[in-house]
């Protein structure tokens, strides 16, 4: 597959509501997009790296020269002989920054199932038509505005909630969830690594809520701590910013580090090395969940098709387009019974709406070839 153009392009989206977590509070998606052109199909690609490095180490403005001046002529380099499969082993040399190159492994994937007539879903082994949703509910200091955010997410038929929490803003907002909505709520709390080793025993005072799982609540780098963690608390233990790859994965679960798995597709380095992390959280009996990064449509498809693999026992954060958007890239992904269709067009299955992309860019580049 020969690349003919390649294009960098900034879009910005206000969302519906402020989004706050442990790291921050998000009021846009400002969202780096990459389009692949190959003689019989174009691509598109998302980059999840927030526009400062402070939920990782990548940043949109970082991810963009990345991509332009170390990523771009790697894959150039290949000539006829690149495919999705060839990306992850030719941009193997440049230290880190998965989520660049997992956005251009994704256009590249794009423009190739594409031009093939092949879905996302197909490719990635889709054994599902529609996925379970749920919600991811940001901070509120209010726990008035908390309990109606979340009745009105229940009403829209969001079938398990999440709550961010952080030091201060945990039990609280827990208890008054649980004891408003009741015990058959599929409940589940993200710390965003805001806790350290010494907060284990306060951590296990959310026991008693009968919580799906505890998300990522010590430092990325930190697995003996989560393993240590997982023998104070009952609640299961599940990693998401740990996760940087299929070996990883493996090396938590073996040292019992976790017993759940979030799976995030540009966390990893791209959509081929996230199937080998569920193929292996599979493997050893560990089920895992599809996470989100307040994608637009085009990243949201993707994940959507991730998530329909046999594995993915649990409902993710693959929201309906409202949840963040007014207006989404793509036509909006919309809630039926809590779930949403997996795309079966060619591809992602979506493509950006021209009106859309115009209203939010605010900068393209055509990449140099």
């Amino acid at each position: 597959m020969k690349i003919t153009a390649i294009e960098l392009r900034r879009v910005e989206i206000p969302l519906v509501s402020p989004f706050r977590t442990s790291f921050g509070t998000d009021t846009v998606r400002d969202a780096l997009l990459v389009r692949v052109v190959t003689p019989d199909a174009e691509g598109w690609g998302e980059c999840v790296a927030d526009r400062a490095p402070l939920y990782s180490a990548e940043w949109a403005d970082g991810a963009e020269q990345v991509i332009r001046r170390f990523l771009v002529p790697r894959i150039l380099a290949l000539g006829d002989a690149l495919d999705a499969e060839a990306v992850a082993p030719a941009l193997a040399d440049v230290e880190g920054h998965p989520m660049a190159k997992g956005a251009l492994e994704m256009a590249v994937l794009d423009a190739e199932l594409r031009a093939a007539g092949v879905s996302f879903g197909t490719f990635l082994g889709a054994t599902r038509d529609a996925v379970d949703c749920g919600v991811s509910v940001g901070i509120q200091d209010d726990l008035g505005r908390l309990l109606d955010t979340v009745d009105g997410y229940l009403a829209d038929g969001y079938r398990r909630v999440k709550l961010k929490i952080e030091p201060g803003n945990d039990i609280a907002p827990v208890r008054a969830v649980r004891e408003r909505f009741g015990d058959d709520l599929v409940l589940q709390v993200d710390a965003n690594a805001a806790y350290g080793r010494a907060d284990g025993e306060h951590l296990a005072g959310l026991d008693p809520f009968g919580l799906l799982l505890i998300e990522q609540p010590l430092a990325p780098d930190d697995i003996v701590g989560h393993a240590r963690l997982a023998q104070v608390v009952r609640t299961p233990i599940c990693l998401d910013e740990s996760i940087v790859s299929a070996r990883g994965a493996a090396d938590a679960i073996e040292l019992g580090a976790c017993s759940i798995v979030n799976i995030k597709a540009g966390r990893v380095g791209g959509y081929l090395e996230a199937r080998r992390v569920h193929d292996v959280c599979a493997a050893r009996g560990v089920p895992v969940w599809c996470g989100g990064m307040l994608e637009t449509g085009l990243g949201r498809a993707a994940n959507v098709a991730l998530a329909a693999l046999p594995n993915f026992t649990l409902p993710g954060d693959t929201s309906a387009s409202a949840r963040y958007f007014a207006r989404d890239l793509t036509a909006p992904f919309v809630l039926d019974d809590g779930r949403l269709a997996v795309p079966t067009g060619p591809g992602l299955g979506v493509d950006p709406d021209p009106d859309a992309l115009a209203a939010f860019t605010t900068r393209v580049e055509a990449v140099e070839l």
